[in-house]
């Protein structure tokens, strides 16, 4: 009898575990893919770097431009980089000579991969 109630407990204790582990999950990943999606109905979505001269060049045109848009720095937001490789790769775009920034105009998806004032172009 002693060995069926460590393994009820055991079992219980296993379940327990795995509701907290998807409880972290939901709270911790998806809140942050979710407001990325809501603001793509709305505003422009940027994913790039700080540290990238044309991504600081198109938020500059886009502010003077007064267009709505979200920044996503994809070098310290990991959920941003997957979330961004995956719309790329949806979109049928290589990954293997991305240029940045990556933009998402309300589901269509382009990056910065010839002359920058094309590209700047079609944000309006």
């Amino acid at each position: 009898m002693g060995i069926i109630f460590k393994t009820l407990n055991y079992l219980k204790t296993l379940k327990m575990k795995k509701i907290l582990l998807l409880l972290f999950f939901f709270t911790a990943f998806i809140p942050s893919q979710l407001h990325a999606q809501e603001t793509s109905k709305k505003a422009i979505i940027v994913y790039g770097s700080d540290d990238c001269h044309h991504c600081i060049d198109t938020k500059a045109y886009l502010k003077k431009n007064n267009i709505e848009f979200v920044f996503f720095d994809i070098d310290k937001n990991a959920v941003a980089l997957k979330e961004m490789l995956a719309k790329l790769k949806n979109a049928g775009i290589s990954t293997s000579n991305l240029g940045i920034p990556v933009i998402d105009k309300q589901g269509i998806i382009f990056t910065n991969n010839g002359v920058f004032e094309e590209f700047l172009k079609k944000l309006n």
